[in-house]
């Protein structure tokens, strides 16, 4: 299946679909040097992460694995190609309400995201929602990981 993008003119034309599916991101590779990279910035060099040679004689996948936290940091990238909010000025990220990671993601794993429309509920002129988020690797029925992204959303006001 290819990519799409939900397309909406506003904040209430995006609450007409509480509970279906955005969008589909493309495939992205991940490589081993954004999982280095990634451990040296958060200070969590596991060999399991960064040892190829040791990974292919001691672990269970028989190669490096990303973080689980390397993967959920690419939500916000890999959201933008699901949907579109045409009138929405800032968006804050309000964290997780729930995440798992129940499949790892091995070096060379092609991952994409997939969101859907859990809540949306306005608050003044914003509205919270709670997209959500399954990350999922290719040829592999697990996902890397699911999560719940709440955001909070401000429109561009009428001239």
């Amino acid at each position: 299946m290819d990519s799409y993008c939900g397309t909406f003119q506003n904040l209430a034309e995006l609450e007409k679909h509480v509970g279906q599916e955005l969008g589909l991101s493309n495939w992205i590779t991940v490589t081993q040097a954004q999982i280095d990279q990634f451990a040296v910035t958060t200070g969590d060099e596991q060999w399991i992460h960064i040892d190829p040679i040791k990974c292919a004689a001691e672990s269970p996948y028989q190669n490096t694995i990303a973080h689980g936290f390397l993967v959920l940091s690419l939500a916000s990238k890999l959201c933008q190609e699901c949907y579109r909010i045409d009138s929405v000025l800032m968006a804050i990220n309000y964290g997780l309400d729930k995440v798992r990671f129940p499949h790892p993601t091995a070096v060379g794993s092609k991952i994409r995201t997939r969101v859907t429309l859990k809540e949306l509920n306005y608050k003044g002129a914003a509205a919270l929602l709670k997209l959500h988020v399954v990350f999922e690797l290719e040829n592999i029925s697990k996902p890397a990981c699911v999560a719940d992204w709440v955001l909070l959303l401000h429109e561009k006001r009428s001239a």
